[in-house]
């Protein structure tokens, strides 16, 4: 809150209570195990003096350091707190390939027992194993609904991710072959995995797992298992050495699930657009998903990038024009929308967005930035 008021920005910012923070707080650099239950009733202290301040909810990245250690208890005792506030929680899960099922049925029973609504962050079916099942996905999600649970997803629309290497091993069993057999024959094959960034070997960056193998003459599968145990025994806490973009989507499972009623359009990328999807997930949908065979109209697609966002996130007064609501507006051309922003250049920005206005100062006029500085804190309301 401090940085907003003291640097103003041109976009709106709000924040959930991240649940890594706090666990790095009670626990150190002793977090690789279960939390005691002194160290929860610390994090649930620190947790309400969040919520007190405005926070929107708890908020979990149960397959990175430190959260893949905690138990569903721990999140659940935590959960209970954001709820009692009225906030929200959300969750990259534990699995989104090889456990994905226990993850699903895990977020469930945190919305069930905490009595809170919860949203899958960036939802996905990151296996081949899983292509194809969005349909018994959707089934057991439509069927948490109906017994009461609010829950909801987010999803970008390519079927490739970015993240740290040490994701695809979940286990942390890094000299385990047939794991990375595993890994490069069913999640993302030698040619899909991209490191687009590293801090000791910058000269791994735009290559592929399969080319950097080949130069130190290695197997895929060696070189996969040597780079993620570096990463994970040099990484600086939760801060990676790298990062890779692995292809794991098929499209069809990407527009399938998009389609769901309760999901919303979600970018999960950076300003820096080291993915396409930090500059090019709004325009891409647009361009890409309108009409009868994919989304629908332009009004049910732009309601998944507006109204639904609001409301999934928890956001009031937002996401609709209508009176007493904030005025973030966006002028575009439906004509001439279109994303640039690709594997090889994913920096490029999109066309067709004339103008932007944030709480009813225009902050982009006809593709040129403004003077103007109008963002906010979002806080969620405090009783």
């Amino acid at each position: 809150m401090d940085l907003i008021d003291n640097a103003p920005w041109s976009i709106n910012v709000g924040s959930y209570s991240g649940h890594g923070r706090l666990r790095y707080e009670v626990m150190g650099d002793d977090f690789k195990r279960e939390a005691t239950q002194v160290e929860i009733g610390r994090m649930k202290l620190l947790l309400e003096t969040e919520m007190n301040n405005g926070s929107l909810g708890l908020s979990t990245g149960l397959e990175y350091d430190p959260g893949i250690y905690s138990s569903t208890t721990e999140i659940i005792q935590l959960a209970k707190i954001a709820s009692k506030h009225g906030g929200r929680y959300i969750s990259h899960m534990r699995s989104e390939d090889r456990y994905f099922w226990d993850s699903i049925n895990e977020i469930i029973e945190i919305g069930v027992k905490a009595n809170i609504p919860v949203n899958i962050d960036h939802l996905k079916l990151a296996a081949i194993s899983l292509w194809g099942m969005d349909k018994e996905l959707l089934s057991i999600l439509n069927n948490a609904r109906e017994r009461g649970i609010d829950i909801t997803a987010d999803i970008y629309p390519y079927t490739a991710w970015q993240s740290t290497i040490t994701v695809l091993y979940p286990d942390r069993n890094f000299d385990d072959a047939n794991e990375a057999k595993f890994i490069l024959e069913n999640i993302s094959s030698p040619d899909d995995i991209l490191f687009v960034a590293h801090k000791i070997h910058p000269d791994y960056v735009n290559k592929t797992l399969r080319e950097i193998a080949s130069e130190k003459n290695k197997t895929p599968e060696e070189m996969l298992s040597i780079i993620a145990k570096e990463s994970f025994e040099l990484s600086e806490g939760a801060s990676a050495i790298e990062s890779i973009i692995g292809k794991s989507m098929d499209e069809k499972d990407v527009i399938a699930l998009l389609n769901w009623e309760y999901s919303n359009v979600t970018t999960d990328g950076g300003l820096d657009c080291s993915h396409p999807r930090g500059c090019g997930s709004f325009t891409k949908v647009i361009d890409d998903y309108i009409g009868d065979k994919d989304l629908g109209s332009i009004e049910r697609v732009i309601h998944k990038m507006t109204g639904l966002t609001a409301k999934n996130l928890g956001i009031q007064d937002r996401g609709e024009i209508k009176v007493d609501s904030y005025a973030d507006l966006i002028l575009f051309d439906p004509d001439r929308i279109q994303d640039n922003a690709t594997f090889e250049q994913p920096n490029r920005l999109s066309d067709g967005i004339h103008s932007v206005w944030v709480n009813g100062k225009q902050v982009l006029a006809d593709g040129v930035l403004t003077e103007h500085l109008p963002g906010k804190i979002i806080l969620r309301e405090v009783n």
